[in-house]
């Protein structure tokens, strides 16, 4: 097996080389081997691939397009550069793209309920959404400081008849609401389903939410081809806990002639502990949430406060799969501070009339950067995450006055 083969599918116990893995009580490990066994029997089952198959087209409008930036790629100079719109899905991201799965296997596992944390609120009103389709009760944790920045996607959650639960302890922001939301679950773990939001978390659930992602880079590969002729030469996708980027990453690991960049949150500077989250930049392995993973730990191994302008980048943690792409040096892992990202978001926003969520600003402002190091037949294709309705009273609030607003 080579190494990205290894990358590709975990272990039979969710291993991707020495990252991920399922440190749990022995109770939750019956429950999550439950999940395993489910997943991986549905996975392959023609009705749920053709029944997953009907929501991704008909519900959330996969697939997604792809989109060449003419007027940003002539005011930046270098490559071009080109979105591939998660954005457009049903919710707004890409986040609906494992919501519905997790939806589906919660219900033929007889789960009555579903419960998750959420940052930016993304995955709380797609999962919501999921809910209210396939029909389970919802259960969203969500941190205080979260809730005031994030205020339309709250109201989302509770059109769509979830329940909201402020979290009030230590940040009040992203790896509180997972502590929350962790310790709701283990109170009744056979009626609900703890649908993760990204790709971190105990086995199966970096695999699972990593497959269903997968779809993206999928779609992209044959999309890019046709629009191009040929595979882009770069791909670039932020990275909190790293689900969107897989799902662009995925189709092309094996691809040699594709440069891969996973962007991370450098908040007020990298330099500065507990103003970042720029976690494979700054962390050490170690444990975080039931699994092994690269971590912004203190000599304790407690995870350090982090800090990003996008609530859903501020996660201590990352993706075991990073963990692993990052030590074999197939990703090149990289960050970009608050002040680039906001001036990345609104540069695309009238340049190009494209709105983006703070997250995903963070990889165009990586594209500007990387386009300008570049030659003009050179490409780049950026995974625009999500849109940025979410955070325009924040942004206008705190760094309109800067762009004229």
């Amino acid at each position: 097996m080579t190494k990205l083969d290894a990358a590709l599918m975990p272990d039979v116990h969710g291993f991707f080389g020495e990252y991920g893995g399922s440190f749990v009580p022995p109770q939750l490990q019956t429950i999550l081997d439950e999940i395993t066994a489910e997943y991986l029997r549905i996975k392959e089952d023609p009705e749920f691939k053709k029944e997953m198959a009907y929501y991704m087209k008909q519900y959330v409008g996969r697939p997604s397009p792809i989109f060449f930036c003419e007027r940003l790629t002539k005011k930046v100079g270098g490559a071009k550069i080109y979105l591939k719109r998660e954005d457009l899905n049903h919710t707004g991201a890409h986040k609906i793209n494992h919501c519905i799965g997790e939806a589906i296997l919660a219900k033929k596992l007889g789960k009555t309920k579903i419960i998750a944390e959420t940052g930016a609120g993304q995955h709380g009103v797609a999962l919501a959404t999921a809910a209210a389709l396939i029909g389970l009760e919802c259960e969203i944790h969500m941190g205080e400081v979260d809730i005031a920045k994030e205020h339309p996607n709250v109201v989302r959650m509770q059109i769509l008849g979830a329940k909201v639960v402020p979290v009030t302890h230590g940040l009040k922001t992203l790896k509180e609401a997972v502590d929350s939301a962790f310790e709701a679950y283990l109170k009744d773990p056979v009626t609900q389903l703890y649908a993760i939001g990204s790709v971190v978390g105990p086995h199966p659930f970096p695999m699972m939410v990593r497959d269903f992602q997968s779809v993206i880079g999928t779609e992209a590969r044959v999309q890019f081809q046709e629009l191009t002729g040929k595979l882009p030469d770069n791909l670039v996708a932020c990275v909190g806990g790293g689900s969107n980027a897989l799902g662009l990453f995925t189709a092309f690991l094996n691809d040699e002639s594709v440069n891969i960049y996973g962007v991370e949150p450098a908040g007020h500077g990298v330099e500065i502990p507990g103003k970042h989250a720029a976690t494979l930049t700054k962390g050490t392995p170690g444990m975080i949430h039931g699994f092994k993973c690269y971590n912004l730990q203190d000599e304790n191994g407690e995870p350090l406060p982090v800090h990003s302008v996008a609530s859903g980048l501020d996660y201590p943690g990352v993706g075991p799969q990073h963990s692993y792409l990052h030590d074999i040096k197939r990703v090149n892992y990289t960050h970009i501070d608050d002040n680039d990202a906001i001036d990345a978001f609104f540069t695309l926003s009238r340049l190009e009339g494209i709105i983006p969520a703070i997250e995903s600003a963070h990889a165009v402002a990586y594209a500007i950067k990387l386009a300008q190091k570049l030659p003009h037949e050179a490409t780049i294709l950026v995974n625009l995450s999500g849109r940025g309705d979410k955070d325009i009273d924040f942004v206008v609030e705190n760094f309109g006055k800067k762009y004229g607003i």
